[in-house]
């Protein structure tokens, strides 16, 4: 069973989860004001349908995969009738999640893809849905991040049965309906309060807790940010919009412009594979704004 089918399977509960969540918040007179917005909600909705039709036609026009390329070569070939496989590929995989996802963050080609996600100035379940639809140059990229599992032994299958699963372990993360669990879970696992930081916009939580099912891996690389200060959400400059064509492919937009107003290959190369809010000439956008005028 392959993401899109997984993920089509999970429609019935994404919507039970929705339906709760705009229940638990017309009943609640204090909730927050970014908790949710109609249109905006449509959008997700919107966004997430159109990507199911858009990955069943891309899967096939792009069979390409560093993954199953690398598992075609590995001498290495763990079997999935081992449970210790199961638990050390679920590790594994999430390991690979977690540099895949900071690589979104900090090369602009693959940002020009995971914005989308980012760009709701509302959470809730159904942002967990405003996903990306076609960038195969930055899909292939991203899927390098996996091969170090394939190399491993991981039988493929496998890797993308547990990416499959480590995604949906995120879509009820995305609600500020829960506070915060036990210690122990706050400390190992993903969680609502540590992902609404992952989407906050303002400068304490920018490109913090990358992590996909664990937290851990932000503690041992210096990504982890507990809430500060009130989370705004979004991104630092919002596009404005609800339209989906808009919001999927605003970034790659403003890429290619860059691109194509840079004057020397360093500054083409920069835009793409540089952070967002590199600039060309930094000197002439003051330091402190470059990442907020295109992050």
């Amino acid at each position: 069973m392959g993401p899109v089918e997984l993920f089509s399977y999970a429609i019935p509960a994404f919507a039970l989860f929705m339906f709760v969540e705009w229940l638990s918040y017309r009943r609640d007179p204090d909730r927050p004001a970014n908790t949710a917005s109609g249109r905006d909600t449509a959008s997700n909705v919107a966004t997430f349908v159109i990507g199911r039709f858009a990955k069943q036609v891309t899967q096939y026009l792009i069979p390409f995969s560093t993954v199953v390329l690398a598992a075609a070569i590995t001498p290495l070939h763990l079997s999935a009738r081992s449970w210790l496989v199961w638990v050390l590929g679920l590790v594994v995989t999430d390991f690979c999640y977690y540099w895949a996802h900071r690589a979104d963050h900090r090369v602009r080609l693959l940002w020009t893809s995971h914005s989308v996600h980012h760009s709701s100035e509302y959470f809730n379940f159904s942002t967990a849905l405003r996903l990306p639809w076609f960038h195969p140059v930055a899909n292939i990229l991203r899927g390098m991040a996996w091969v170090p599992a394939a190399l491993l032994g991981f039988p493929v299958w496998m890797i993308f049965l547990l990416q499959s699963i480590g995604l949906l372990y995120q879509f009820p993360i995305h609600t500020q309906r829960v506070g915060t669990l036990g210690r122990p879970i706050e400390f190992l696992f993903n969680t609502p309060a540590h992902h609404r930081i992952h989407h906050g916009s303002n400068q304490p939580y920018i490109d913090k807790n990358y992590g996909g099912v664990f937290i851990i891996w932000d503690r041992m690389f210096g990504s982890f940010a507990a809430e500060s200060e009130p989370i705004r959400y979004g991104l630092t400059k919002n596009i404005g919009t609800d339209n989906p064509v808009k919001v999927n492919f605003h970034e790659l937009a403003g890429l290619i412009g860059d691109v194509r107003r840079a004057t020397t290959w360093r500054g083409r190369l920069g835009y793409i594979f540089g952070p967002p809010g590199w600039a060309e000439y930094p000197q002439a956008v003051p330091q402190v704004e470059s990442v907020q005028l295109t992050r």
